[in-house]
């Protein structure tokens, strides 16, 4: 496993900005972890006494519902830190977090990153940050479930993977979700989410394989009403 200094990895997250020597401890004390598709990497509930680094893999966040459903919060990728509220709070984490395709990660534990929240401003700062940012999404998506018609949220869904996750050398989706998943992201029933996608093939602006999706029309999702 390489070392936190020498890892680009780091360039992604708040560690960025831990010195050499900070990083050097912080990878003295870490462990690596892989976890394979659609393995819990932590449920809900649970106490995480430090925080996962993404280093190589796909997650997704998933909140459980008073219907008992889980309901996709959002994707994590290569670089991403989970476990950040448990460095400042002693909460259990309201999310659970699985695998969507093999995974390596890193644990790092909370004695040793709370040193460098007290010790390190800048660091300290980054990492508050990180979460305004996360806030920020969670306010944004709140916004467009409740003012968005469900097919310009499922256009804006598929966009988002796209740009942001990319496509396979056949030009499929890198991220295989299943339906039940894009339902949970856009917030609408399994069937209407379905139903959604099945309209969207129907006109040309997708294609499908199995659980994949291809997109065919780029611009014309990003103008769907």
């Amino acid at each position: 496993m390489s070392k936190c200094e020498s890892c680009i990895v780091k360039e992604f997250n708040s560690l960025k900005s831990l010195t050499r020597d900070e990083l050097m401890r912080v990878s003295a004390c870490k462990t690596g972890k892989v976890y394979t598709k659609g393995q819990v990497i932590f449920e809900e509930g649970e106490t995480i006494n430090g925080v996962y680094c993404v280093k190589e893999g796909v997650c997704k966040l998933t909140k459980l519902s008073e219907n008992g459903k889980d309901h996709v919060v959002k994707l994590v990728v290569k670089g991403g830190l989970l476990g950040k509220r448990s460095l400042v709070t002693e909460q259990k984490t309201n999310l659970s977090a699985v695998a969507l395709n093999d995974m390596e990660m890193c644990f790092i534990p909370k004695s040793e990153i709370m040193n460098d929240l007290q010790k390190n401003p800048k660091f300290t700062m980054d990492v508050l940050k990180k979460m305004a940012e996360d806030l920020k999404v969670s306010d944004e998506s709140l916004v467009n479930m409740a003012q968005k018609p469900v097919k310009r949220r499922m256009a804006e869904i598929l966009m988002y993977i796209n740009n942001d996750f990319g496509t396979d050398d056949d030009g499929y989706l890198s991220i295989v979700l299943s339906r039940e998943d894009y339902a949970s992201m856009v917030g609408t029933a399994t069937e209407s989410a379905i139903r959604i996608l099945s309209q969207f093939k129907k006109e040309g602006l997708i294609s499908t394989k199995g659980k994949q999706i291809k997109i065919e029309d780029l611009n014309a999702l990003k103008w769907m009403e």
